[in-house]
């Protein structure tokens, strides 16, 4: 039997995952989060990686509704302490470099209904015995990964006018589409783009700001940036020295911030979806790296319970750009997921910052980093705080401000 073009589009997505994204190396072991319902493409990333050479691939089986049932029912003891055998297990992943695959399909507010101190509990201690992943995974030693696939609840939210099929449908053609795999050729198609991106990282680094300072209605904010820092693009190189793509799609550079110096006020510009819930207009004021006034018109609690994770959670992980003309922005879709939505705008996050982010940083002690100003925590979260409205500019140590983005786009 011919396959369909939806057959044909998912073998080579499957196929622009392992060889351009995760880029699977002969006798690597390969760990796939995927929900259920992707059984098909989990099918077929997994045949693609073993064709590659991967040693074993692990399937981590998500399952929406059997999680809500844990959150709903598990004794509040059970939520806020992992058994020891996932600690165990984490750690044995992580020491065997095992490449991760998140395979990311579930609606935005997917644990609506739950209390989010129950949803908060369990983050937090599923966090801690999942640390030795965030650590491999952050500092680059092993290739990774997080890419999109489209069920049915999260597509009828974003095209509330469709449902059911017709709206998995158009939604497997936006994943199609922003991850270029509709291209004849994907992966030469990815190619350029790296080439693209890298491009602006390589000015940025070039000119090694001291600060940017973003402004906008309702954000005034200056945010450090540590001596020796790098700004990073679509690609990066895990310690093997092996190059990959961590997220697809992807529109973005970014670098690290100095969690020393931050200050000021910035709003966000888009929904968060975070821990099964939908958060908006955010409005976050910093003195001094932290967090000192937070407040969401909607899930605010949540905001609250993220900013209270530890504190890292208070201070920034990420400052990242994306040109208010980038094709995700200008679909006007709002995907409410955090991988596509932040495509579209410039983002920050709350939280752990990528030690690669300053040079020589991946061979830091973390009390070096912390000297260097690199934020540390067990959370990193992003939020969109770009829009056709934004002016960023470079400050330099001389006290000299360079145009970078204007009216939300790049400034030259």
């Amino acid at each position: 039997m011919a396959q369909t073009t939806f057959e044909h589009n998912l073998q080579k997505y499957a196929d622009l995952i392992t060889q351009v994204g995760v880029n699977v190396q002969p006798g690597q072991t390969i760990l796939l989060y995927a929900a259920v319902q992707q059984a098909p493409l989990a099918r077929l990333i997994t045949k693609a990686a073993y064709k590659l050479g991967a040693s074993e691939v692990i399937l981590n089986w998500q399952d929406t509704e059997i999680e809500r049932q844990f959150l709903q029912h598990a004794p509040q003891s059970r939520l806020q302490q992992e058994p020891d055998y996932a600690a165990q297990r984490a750690q044995q992943l992580a020491d065997k470099r095992a490449s991760r695959v998140s395979l990311i399909s579930a609606a935005p507010d997917a644990y609506a209904g739950i209390a989010s101190d129950r949803i908060a509990m369990h983050s937090k201690a599923a966090g801690q015995a999942n640390a030795p992943l965030m650590k491999v995974t952050t500092n680059n030693d092993i290739s990774w990964l997080v890419v999109a696939a489209a069920d049915v609840p999260w597509a009828e939210k974003v095209f509330p006018d469709l449902h059911g099929q017709a709206a998995v449908t158009k939604l497997w053609a936006e994943i199609f589409k922003t991850t270029l795999v509709d291209q004849p050729d994907p992966v030469a198609a990815w190619q350029t783009k790296i080439a693209a991106l890298n491009e602006r990282a390589n000015w940025l680094n070039a000119q090694q700001f001291e600060a940017l300072h973003y402004s906008a209605p309702q954000t005034d904010l200056t945010v450090g940036l540590p001596h020796n820092h790098v700004w990073e693009a679509a690609g990066s190189h895990d310690t093997q020295g092996n190059f990959f793509v961590p997220n697809m799609p992807t529109e973005e550079v970014f670098t690290a911030p100095d969690n020393r110096h931050i200050d000021g006020t910035i709003v966000s510009t888009k929904p968060l979806s975070y821990n099964g819930a939908i958060l908006k207009d955010l409005q976050i004021t910093f003195k001094n790296g932290r967090v000192v006034a937070a407040h969401a018109s909607q899930g605010d609690t949540v905001l609250q319970q993220l900013l209270a994770t530890d504190d890292g959670a208070k201070s920034l992980g990420e400052v990242s750009l994306v040109p208010d003309q980038s094709p995700i922005s200008q679909s006007g879709i709002i995907f409410y997921n955090t991988l596509f939505d932040e495509n579209a705008s410039d983002h920050i996050a709350f939280g752990q910052a990528y030690p690669f982010n300053l040079k020589g940083g991946t061979k830091l002690s973390a009390a070096e980093l912390a000297a260097h100003g690199i934020n540390s925590s067990q959370t990193h979260v992003d939020f969109m705080v770009g829009s056709s409205h934004m002016n960023i500019d470079g400050l330099k140590a001389d006290g000299t401000s360079i145009p970078v983005f204007r009216d939300g786009n790049w400034a030259e």
